[in-house]
């Protein structure tokens, strides 16, 4: 239940608080006054696109909050608090905010939040029904949305069984579409999946290989130059030749040999021979190493290249249609088995999408089936009670019908095409809403199909804007007296222009506009009393002080109170 709101430089409404509370809440004032753009801001509130037009001119921004009472444990909080948002013992805050230049904010139980939640949450706390709706109830979407609602749990379990099975059906059918349509394409793929994996195979390429290769085959184009650098280090190191030879294995044993001759005057250079001692070992040993390196030096080295050279090609032609890299390369093989295994398999996994689509489609037939029997059921029964609803609206000898007829195809909601019919008086042909229902018997139809929904599909609070358009006299009290008797089980607010459904509200606001030569600033007055007996009179004859008007207000008054008793 919305408890509170408060509009802030919206169209012509500087500032604005409106209590609202339990109960019937009837909002009047004159044209211009700024009674829509309360509905605006309802709708602001509840998700609906924002309009940088609809601020006030000179007003850098609007600004709309709403205070609601809400079950703490019910959806609607878990919702809330799922979105970081917080309630004080049951109350709700949303707020909206929207700048001239087109940025907006919504703000969720003191925090920050996207739009479409406060849509979400919206749908769950309020009905809203302006003249568009009217034009809406003329779809058959809207008729069979709002059969469903009257139908409630019943058809709630059938369609949701039927939706999972259809879901299924659907998305199964068309991968059986696409693997029959590019069976052909399939099957060159994997032809050209199989001989890309034979070659790569038949390379037998290892990972690194490429990289051995390249060190390889520059060792080999350098073959000569290598020979001579290692042999010239060679012969520096140890010449294999006389001892007084001045390669430096010669020099070293030299050198210890004239430390030894005399080590024994002098410990130090003992110490020091034993260090040229050892570096003499240390040098032989590298002139060993060089030897054995001259030796694995192949004579046949051009050769060898161009073997090497050859397996690199051959691996390089591999990595440009596989590649980039050789490990890209061999990595293929792997993938390209498992793209395998999925192509190979079309021929099964036809077989089995085939049975698995048949069985589904088995189930959407038999569910949608059941689907229509639920609504042609609870059609019945809307049907009946939306004509008595009527006949206490001053259509006595209307009628409505709900028909489900089947289309030629399914679709995610059934096979059900529903249409409610019209027969405004006994001997007319029932006709569509769209077709056979003027302006104030659409308001009337749908006034009744929502009183008679809310006993099955109770909604926290209906919004009603000038629904009781093209509706007068003796019907316009019936209007009254059953958007009162909605209100005994929903919070029922309606924006109206007539004193006979003015009267059986609980709570009276008027929206009134002041100028001051500049400025045209609209505010919300709460009336009681003579206040509200004078806004009933101007509701009537346009005349707040007239005597007969007064009158004809106060005896409007005690006959809405005489009927709600």
């Amino acid at each position: 239940m919305i408890e509170e709101i408060s509009i802030h430089n919206l169209g012509v409404i500087g500032e604005a608080r409106l209590p609202l509370g339990p109960g019937f809440t009837a909002l009047t004032g004159e044209t211009g006054a700024g009674k829509t753009m309360i509905v605006t801001a309802l709708g602001l509130l509840l998700g609906e696109r924002a309009d940088s037009a609809a601020i006030r001119s000179g007003s850098p921004q609007a600004v709309v909050e709403g205070r609601w009472q809400i079950d703490g444990n019910g959806a609607v909080a878990e919702r809330v608090r799922d979105a970081g948002g917080d309630l004080d013992d049951g109350e709700l805050i949303l707020s909206r905010s929207i700048s001239q230049e087109g940025r907006g904010r919504a703000v969720i139980g003191g925090r920050s939040a996207p739009v479409s939640v406060l849509s979400e949450i919206g749908q769950q706390l309020v009905v809203v029904h302006g003249q568009s709706d009217q034009v809406r109830l003329r779809s058959s979407t809207a008729q069979r949305e709002a059969l469903d609602r009257f139908a409630g749990a019943a058809v709630a379990r059938v369609l949701g069984d039927y939706q999972d099975v259809f879901a299924r059906w659907q998305s199964n059918q068309s991968q059986l579409d696409v693997i029959v349509a590019e069976r052909d394409r399939r099957a060159r793929e994997a032809d050209e999946l199989r001989d890309a994996m034979a070659e790569i195979e038949a390379a037998a390429a290892t990972r690194g290989e490429d990289r051995e290769l390249t060190e390889r085959a520059d060792r080999l184009s350098n073959l000569e130059e290598l020979r001579r650098a290692a042999g010239e280090a060679h012969d520096v190191l140890s010449s294999e030749a006389s001892d007084d030879s001045t390669d430096v294995v010669g020099l070293l044993t030299a050198a210890r040999r004239q430390l030894e001759r005399v080590a024994d005057h002098d410990t130090a250079l003992a110490s020091i021979a034993v260090t040229v001692a050892e570096a003499s070992i240390a040098v032989t040993e590298i002139s060993g190493e060089l030897s054995r390196y001259l030796a694995t030096l192949d004579a046949d080295g051009a050769r060898d290249l161009e073997v090497v050279n050859e397996r690199r090609a051959q691996l390089n032609a591999l990595v440009r249609k596989y590649g980039p890299t050789l490990d890209d390369t061999l990595d293929y093989l792997d993938t390209g088995s498992s793209r395998l295994l999925e192509l190979d398999s079309d021929s099964s996994r036809i077989e089995s999408l085939r049975v698995e689509v048949e069985a589904d489609r088995t189930s959407v037939i038999e569910l949608a089936e059941r689907l229509s029997e639920v609504r042609t059921s609870f059609g019945n029964t809307l049907a009946e009670r939306v004509t008595a609803e009527l006949a206490a609206l001053a259509m006595a000898n209307a009628e409505v019908m709900v028909v489900v007829e089947n289309r030629p195809d399914y679709s995610h909601t059934g096979k059900d095409q529903v249409s409610i019919l019209l027969k405004p008086h006994s001997g007319a042909d029932p006709r569509p809403l769209g077709k056979g229902a003027s302006g104030g018997e659409l308001s009337r139809v749908m006034l009744a199909i929502e009183v008679v929904i809310a006993g099955n599909d109770p909604v926290p609070t209906f919004i009603f804007d000038e629904i009781d358009a093209g509706v007068g006299g003796a019907s316009a009290i019936e209007v009254g007296s059953r958007l009162a008797q909605l209100s005994r089980t929903a919070q029922v607010i309606v924006v109206t222009h007539l004193a006979q459904v003015a009267a059986f509200a609980t709570n009276h606001l008027q929206v009134s506009k002041d100028n001051d030569g500049e400025v045209t600033a609209s505010s919300v007055t709460q009336l009681q009393g003579d206040e509200r007996i004078s806004e009933m009179a101007r509701l009537l004859s346009g005349l707040p002080d007239s005597e007969s008007g007064l009158a004809h207000a106060r005896e409007l008054l005690d006959i809405a109170q005489q009927l709600q008793r």
